[in-house]
């Protein structure tokens, strides 16, 4: 009798370290209470990414205000709480990304209290900002780093919502792996180009506005790593002006140090890319650049 509860109790034991330590209970969780991730008990995940009741957090930084995926303006304010260590002389930097990685502010967080803890020091900072041209974007709380190394890097991305309507539109880029002949060179013709797609704001001047975002050359890594490829940005390259009469757009360009020149391959596409993006929208119908010596090889 006494050796069968032995093993009942051996049994029980074996199930309890099994349950305890290889599966893991409820409770070795991370449990949501009032807007925070707490340990309960010994979990063996880290803590969740995921916003608790719509604030997020790391290990380090809490942020109250914006809530996940909330619908900001400019000016807006964002507060929380973040360790002593989160902290470099009493601040550390905010910044807003629009959906298309745009950076459209950056602000300085000030602790509110004695940041020379370990602990826990409330923190506000407020955001200004011109309108994005996306529905969506980033905000990101960034550890001050003064030392630059990358293991003492860190941050909290919290999605958000912009108060704005917004229309798809297409860039058009380079792929030249697209654009070769039966022998594997590259042509250097209108082939190569790829439409990706971007939002922007809804306005009254959206070809303006879309031929200002091509020029930005902003390419995800999953385009990168798709072949597609630009010469945007030039160095100071800019659009002045655009006017759109009987279906012929006029665009004028800065171009102060004379980017927009070189090889006819080279400035071709540069040329193919422009046009392409400009003439997505049905009333245009030709694309004339100004001044003329734009775009010469």
């Amino acid at each position: 009798m006494i050796k069968k509860i032995i093993i009942i109790i051996v049994l029980l034991v074996v199930a309890w370290v099994f349950i305890r330590f290889v599966i893991g209970g409820p409770e070795d969780d991370w449990i949501c209470v009032d807007g925070r991730w707490v340990k309960h008990g010994h979990p063996t995940i880290s803590m969740p990414t995921k916003a608790c009741d719509g604030q997020f957090q790391n290990e380090n930084v809490v942020v109250f205000l914006p809530k996940e995926n909330q619908v900001i303006g400019s000016p807006f304010l964002v507060e929380g709480e973040a360790r002593g260590t989160w902290f470099f002389e009493a601040d550390f930097p905010v910044k807003l990304f629009d959906g298309n990685g745009e950076l459209l502010a950056v602000a300085i967080a000030q602790a509110q209290g004695n940041w020379m803890t370990e602990n826990f020091v409330p923190f506000k900072a407020e955001l200004t900002f011109e309108q994005s041209v996306t529905k969506t974007g980033t905000l990101v709380l960034e550890k001050d780093n003064p030392s630059g190394l990358v293991e003492h890097a860190d941050e909290l991305r919290i999605p958000v919502l912009f108060t704005q309507e917004t229309k798809t539109i297409k860039l058009y880029y380079y792929n030249p792996e697209l654009d070769k002949d039966d022998s594997g060179n590259v042509m250097c013709s209108r082939k190569g180009l790829v439409a990706v797609e971007r939002e922007i704001a809804a306005s009254t001047t959206p070809i303006q506005g879309t031929i200002k975002l091509l020029l930005k050359g902003r390419i995800t890594e999953k385009e990168k790593s798709q072949g597609i490829d630009t010469e945007y940005p030039l160095k100071d390259f800019s659009l002045e002006s655009a006017s759109l009469q009987d279906g012929i757009l006029t665009l004028e360009f800065d171009d102060p140090n004379n980017k927009s020149v070189g090889g006819s391959c080279r400035v071709g596409i540069l040329w193919f890319q422009i046009e392409a993006t400009a003439k997505q929208f049905p009333e245009v119908k030709q694309v004339r650049f100004l001044p003329e010596e734009i775009f010469q090889p």
